[in-house]
């Protein structure tokens, strides 16, 4: 197993380790964020496999990130639904962190839903508040940190894959119309990953907010990148858990950032379990 970058071979590996679990063939894939993690449990007729069983699976060590993977259905769609993530500051690369997207792909899901937990940057955003990600700054990615690096796998997609509508415009208007339905206010701005573990400065988020910024956080985007270089469609939301620190009056915690959680779950799987069944 190579730290640079991903082969084939792994990527297949790893398919067949969970294909020797389940018949089950995903069309849905979703990626739960800090917290965000009880939606997993209401996958129906549930195939539940650890990361750690799965052979080059990135694991996830963080608080509110589960590291489970769970194989059944929602809303009557076949879906593989991680519990958690692994994140680049855990010292992963960055095309080990887009493994199991890679195995959604060759598992043969078509759409996958991004969620994470993410601080506000713009002022009027409230923790507990619901934004429909829009557009993406991948500063991890400018610095060169692409899970992209590498040999290109063209099995895939093509070496330099476009980015102009990284997440679904027709998921995006499907996910406006059911908030409208279901009286929930889904916020809409750009999300920013930084590569972390710190949380960001005053000076940080004034620059990001400069920048067009409007939710930061320290992950998804590595996954969107490998969605769309494999033509999977992407809905993204991020569930604000913390409010923009522009003037450096507040602590950020980590136990703040669960606790959010708490407040977001309930109105993100109305949200997504809406947009499923319009599926």
């Amino acid at each position: 197993m190579t730290p640079e970058f991903l082969t084939l071979e792994e990527i297949e590996l790893a398919t067949a380790s969970i294909r020797e679990r389940t018949s089950l063939r995903p069309r849905l894939g979703m990626i739960l964020g800090s917290g965000l993690g009880p939606l997993a449990e209401s996958v129906e007729q549930a195939t539940r496999l650890e990361g750690r069983e799965i052979p080059g699976w990135p694991a996830a060590s963080i608080a509110g990130h589960a590291g489970r993977i769970h194989l059944g259905t929602l809303e009557g769609q076949p879906a593989m639904v991680m519990q958690g993530r692994a994140h680049f500051y855990e010292g992963h690369s960055m095309p080990r962190i887009g493994l199991p997207v890679r195995v959604m792909q060759r598992l043969g899901v078509e759409i996958l839903m991004v969620t994470n937990a993410a601080g506000a940057v713009h002022p009027d955003f409230a923790p507990g508040d619901l934004m429909l990600i829009t557009d993406h700054l991948n500063l991890l990615g400018m610095a060169g940190q692409s899970p992209l690096r590498g040999p290109n796998l063209e099995e895939f997609g093509p070496r330099f894959p476009d980015m102009s509508q990284a997440y679904d415009r027709q998921l995006q208007a499907l996910a406006r119309q059911v908030a409208q339905a279901a009286g929930l206010v889904l916020r809409e701005g750009v999300y920013a990953c930084l590569a972390g573990p710190s949380f960001e400065t005053p000076a940080d988020l004034r620059f990001l907010r400069q920048c067009g910024v409007d939710a930061v956080g320290m992950s998804t985007v590595p996954e969107v990148t490998v969605a769309r270089h494999g033509g999977t469609r992407v809905l993204g939301i991020s569930g604000i858990s913390n409010k923009a620190n522009l003037d450096g009056e507040t602590l950020t915690t980590h136990e703040e950032v669960l606790q959010a959680g708490e407040v977001i779950v309930p109105k993100l799987s109305r949200l997504l379990r809406g947009v499923i069944r319009s599926l």
